[in-house]
């Protein structure tokens, strides 16, 4: 029987990519984590030693803590935590566990912008479209839930992204940005690791709407249609960026849990 405050890996791959995930934090220590340098997607490491700083990040919300193995560090930082008021679980065999179950994405650390601040920080063109808030969405919901995003004239990206320390994306001769036929948001699914089967159903739909290439995906037009229609509804794209959220959270279901559904009218019309 699992434990009353243990999370299996199938139950937390359901959770994550959704805004109903909890915060993950990673206590592996550091020679564990040098032998495996790959984070679960949107998680955080953290010293166990430091529960009060842990505290002070999770500010009350619900977290799973991950560490090696899923035995003595996570067991005991959960047991303390649940002490303290704070609804924590540990994952069922830790990394390990993560690592070794088919179609659990895990995320190179290396491949992750140092934090700004507290978060990552990243900066691309105002009044975006598609990319550029498939990809801000991608990064909060499986790489960074605390990444802030700038949007400024194009002509000054790479002049803010220098003065700010930024990470620029979806603009031209930078890393994170279209790849021949692909677009940045495939690029981001590469180099993070997250080749997931909904995660490439979702990016075919962003690249054919983001390259006006609607023949690869019958869903295109109406995310083109949606995208334009948030940048005339909002004047400020960090507003946009948030209803943006929701229409991708919408998104990922359908490519995860909907795709093969279809509507009919009547309904039960042979």
């Amino acid at each position: 029987m699992a434990a009353p405050n243990e999370i299996t890996v199938s139950q937390l791959l359901r959770l994550i990519g959704t805004p109903e995930a909890p915060v993950i934090v990673d206590i592996s220590i550091d020679p564990d984590f040098a032998e495996d340098p790959y984070l679960i997607p949107g998680s955080f490491r953290h010293p166990h030693t430091d529960i009060p700083g842990l505290m002070a990040r999770l500010q009350g919300r619900a977290c799973v803590v991950t560490c090696q193995k899923g035995i003595k560090l996570s067991q005991g930082l959960v047991a303390w935590l649940r002490g303290d008021g704070i609804e924590a679980e540990y994952l069922q065999g830790g990394k390990y566990g993560w690592r070794d179950t088919a179609k659990a994405p895990c995320v190179p650390a290396g491949a992750i912008p140092a934090p700004v601040g507290g978060g990552t920080l990243w900066v691309t063109r105002h009044r975006p479209k598609i990319d550029r808030i498939a990809c801000p969405w991608l990064i909060r919901r499986f790489v960074d839930p605390g990444a802030r995003f700038l949007f400024v004239s194009p002509a000054e990206v790479m002049g803010v992204a220098d003065r700010f320390g930024a990470t620029p994306f979806d603009v031209e001769d930078v890393f994170w940005s279209h790849r021949g036929d692909s677009c940045t948001f495939d690029t981001m699914l590469d180099e993070f690791g997250l080749q997931t089967d909904a995660l490439m159903r979702l990016a075919q739909v962003v690249r054919a709407a983001d390259t006006d290439r609607h023949d690869l995906a019958p869903q295109a037009a109406g995310l083109l249609a949606l995208s334009v229609g948030l940048s005339r509804q909002y004047r400020d794209d960090q507003e946009q960026l948030i209803a943006g959220m929701a229409l991708y959270d919408a998104l990922y279901r359908w490519a995860r849990d909907g795709f093969d559904e279809s509507h009919d009218w009547p309904t039960g019309r042979g």
